[in-house]
């Protein structure tokens, strides 16, 4: 690897790794406030906040990472042309293809990880995240036991929390009973605890300690009873159907294996088809989108006064490649037989940029005379 190659490699590679933490911490930062309302509504520890925002990044990754690139390889190479420094270079004899070659290098590696996150990164991380959040949201403690109100159980059940300690324990509890036939009967207790119920079927119970049992008898007698533990069979409230995965947490393998005898509609394969080829095909775009900032400006004259158009004709050039993929993709969703345009999409802006910055001539590229004032 020549000198060259190697100082515009650790450039594009040191500039891509920066840019791609700075644009994953800006979209973290405000996709993670969504999330906040678990801690200050449920009493989510930081602990699990951090965890459920940082399984988001792998996703981030993926997105982020060819823009990044993109970006990098765009403003190295301009920044190159601006100070003449690949006209100097050219005319010491590297030719077009030497000088787009450490550009071909960070995106050959780019596209390497872009599959690796795409074909398993990603998957595992979002059904890890989705896990973990439909924990959260079907918590019995944390959905239906809030602190500091009085949480309505059904129709004859109310319980109310002054708050929970950070073991998990309910403290100061006042449970208010009306399911039994004749009078109602209401338990405190200093403290509680959720606990699976062994004999019921998806029950859940409620063990309170050091508390009294009272209760109004037929004869409109007070009886109060006190205890040092009291089991509250809450019934089947806490029960949650089993999860439904979606496509973004199903492994690859399983989205172009699974058919409509599987107990799936035909709608629901076709968006699982158009996941599958869009994890094949989008990791070509880190290639693809460097390639196209290559072809506009190694190609041709290098012209300050024409920089600007350059940058400019890029830049639409990818927005359009993005806005087609996705659009392809939508096609898939609709009918199948869409999707190897996503692969066409995904593949020719690399067969156009190598052709056109490998397939030109390599001769150095002619420096437009600057206009002279007249006299």
């Amino acid at each position: 690897m020549s000198q060259i190659t190697r100082y515009i490699l650790r450039q594009i590679l040191v500039g891509t790794v920066v840019v791609s933490l700075a644009l994953a911490f800006i979209v973290w930062l405000t996709q993670s406030l969504r999330f906040l309302q678990f801690i200050m509504s449920k009493g989510l520890s930081l602990a699990t906040w951090l965890e459920l925002t940082l399984l988001m990044m792998p996703t981030f990754m993926a997105l982020i990472l060819p823009i990044a690139l993109f970006l990098v390889v765009l403003f190295v190479y301009h920044k190159l042309g601006q100070d003449r420094e690949l006209v100097v270079v050219q005319a010491a004899g590297v030719s077009r293809t030497g000088l787009a070659r450490p550009a071909i290098i960070a995106g050959i590696a780019c596209m390497a990880v872009g599959y690796v996150l795409s074909l398993w990164g990603v998957p595992a991380a979002t059904r890890a995240f989705k896990q973990l959040q439909w924990s959260i949201r079907n918590d019995v403690t944390q959905v239906l036991l809030r602190e500091g109100s009085f949480n309505q159980l059904g129709k004859d059940l109310t319980v109310y929390v002054r708050d929970r300690d950070g073991s998990g324990d309910l403290l100061g509890l006042l449970v208010h009973d009306q399911r039994g036939e004749g009078t109602a009967v209401t338990m405190m207790a200093e403290r509680g605890r959720i606990a699976d119920n062994p004999g019921a079927n998806d029950g859940t119970r409620i063990v309170l300690h050091n508390g009294n049992r009272q209760q109004i008898g037929a004869d409109g007698a007070l009886s109060v009873l006190y205890f040092d533990s009291y089991t509250i069979d809450l019934g089947d409230i806490g029960a949650t159907e089993s999860r439904w995965l979606a496509n973004g947490e199903r492994s690859t393998t399983e989205l172009f294996a699974l058919q409509p005898g599987d107990g799936f509609a035909a709608k629901d394969i076709r968006r699982m088809r158009a996941e599958a080829h869009h994890r094949l095909a989008g990791p070509l775009t880190a290639m693809g989108y460097t390639l196209v900032a290559l072809t506009w400006l190694l190609t041709g004259a290098f012209d300050k006064r024409g920089a600007t158009t350059r940058v400019i004709g890029a830049a639409a050039t990818v927005a359009a490649l993005e806005t087609a993929m996705l659009g392809a993709m939508a096609l898939v969703s609709g009918a199948t037989l869409w999707a190897p345009l996503m692969y066409v999409l995904g593949l020719l802006p690399i067969a156009v940029g190598l052709y056109a910055v490998h397939g030109g001539r390599d001769k150095p590229a002619p420096i437009r005379p600057m206009a002279t004032r007249a006299a």
